[in-house]
């Protein structure tokens, strides 16, 4: 089987100009305001940067032609994304941030055709923000989906949402929410779940605190969400009722992939700046770099950064051959999450008290890329779900033998 890794001339060209589009515009906005969106301006930076890069034709390199975007398949995403990601505020310039990217992407394989007009359009096109409210405090559904409690019930022309969400991504200033409810069953069991489309400002939708996280760069917050007798019409359904838990499949393991590509170019920000570091620091008599035990680690730094291309390259390769790729997703997912937090926490190392002080980016780098052991799935989950398919397939195979 022939194995090509290049990528063709349209996709190397906009991966250059996304390189020079988030070094020269939106690296000076992110150094300026110490990575934290909200200080730096929340939403109208947004629509500034936004604007900007759609004059420089680097616009959702993700989103379906038709709306606007670049229509990339996965895998030649990941050179752009990671290149986007060398700034903590390039994936809002290009529309790919969390969780807006995923929402795209699982509306143009989902939704209806008037519910693409509704809410797809001017999601591509950077005209609002979006939300996907899933998760919710315990004992709800967390990193456990199937603990799912908020509800739907049918009435007359629709359903009406009853539940708390929690540490809902991008919520304050949404446009609208993908709501994840259970339609059918008990919080446990693994079906009956149906997503919901509604703008944010429905009657019974609440937009609740802001939960204090280690992060600042995500637009929106975290936040906690009420739905009072919230209605939402019949043609808001996305898909068909009670198939939720499937249709999060087609969002959860390409948003797994675009973090991986998006923190692997902050985690290349922060091995780059040590690397320049180590290279012109004096000390014990020759530059920090001549030492062994700095060369060491920018050579951890750089296998770290070629394994988490190489898995993330699989995983995406199988997404696009058009499967679910659960194990590869999950694989590459928790790899890249522990190895991305290992070159920062390298290179803040590397780097001494300066590492740890504002005057590089290090110290904001390593709170940005910390929680992605939590988010999209902890570490541990992933494991147990690699093992649990590993072992089941030993269980079948011994099973079949034995006939």
């Amino acid at each position: 089987m022939a194995i090509d890794l290049t990528y063709a001339p349209e996709v190397t060209a906009l991966v250059e100009k996304t390189r020079a589009f988030t070094r020269e515009v939106v690296l000076p906005v992110e150094d300026e305001h110490g990575g934290d969106i909200t200080a730096a301006g929340g939403d109208a930076l947004r629509v500034e940067l936004q604007k900007a890069a759609k004059e420089a034709g680097v616009f959702a390199p993700h989103a379906p032609v038709e709306y606007g975007g670049h229509g990339l398949n996965m895998t030649d995403r990941t050179p752009v994304f990671e290149e986007a990601g060398y700034s903590l505020f390039g994936p809002i310039a290009l529309n790919i941030g969390a969780p807006d990217e995923g929402n795209v992407h699982m509306l143009a394989h989902i939704a209806s055709a008037e519910q693409k007009e509704q809410f797809l359009a001017p999601l591509a096109h950077g005209d609002v923000r979006s939300a996907f409210a899933m998760t919710e405090p315990s004992p709800g559904a967390g990193s456990d989906p199937s603990a799912l409690t908020t509800r739907a019930e049918k009435v007359t022309g629709g359903w009406k949402i009853n539940g708390h969400k929690y540490f809902i991504t991008g919520a304050d200033g949404a446009g609208f929410f993908i709501i994840f409810a259970r339609t059918s069953g008990q919080p446990g069991d693994r079906g009956g779940a149906t997503m919901f489309l509604t703008p944010a400002d429905a009657t019974g939708l609440k937009v609740g605190r802001h939960i204090d996280t280690l992060d600042r760069a995500m637009i929106g917050g975290h936040c906690e969400v009420f739905f009072e007798d919230l209605f939402v019409p019949d043609s808001g359904v996305l898909g068909e009722v009670d198939q939720g838990f499937a249709y999060a499949q087609v969002r959860l393991g390409p948003a797994r992939m675009t973090h991986v590509m998006r923190w692997l170019g902050a985690a290349r920000r922060g091995h780059d700046v040590a690397v320049a570091h180590v290279a012109r620091r004096e000390g014990f008599g020759g530059k920090l770099g001549d030492l062994g035990m700095v060369q060491k680690m920018v050579a951890d730094n750089e296998i770290d950064i070629a394994a988490t291309r190489a898995l993330l390259t699989q995983a995406c390769w199988e997404l696009d051959q058009g499967g679910h790729a659960s194990n590869a997703t999950s694989i590459a997912k928790t790899y890249a999450a522990e190895a991305i937090f290992r070159i920062v926490d390298r290179s803040i190392q590397m780097c001494g008290g300066l590492g740890v002080s504002g005057d590089l980016p290090l110290a904001r780098l390593s709170r940005e890329v910390r929680p992605f052991r939590v988010y999209d799935g902890p570490s541990e989950v992933h494991r147990w779900a690699i093992a649990k398919r590993v072992i089941g397939a030993a269980k079948k195979a011994a099973r079949e033998a034995g006939a």
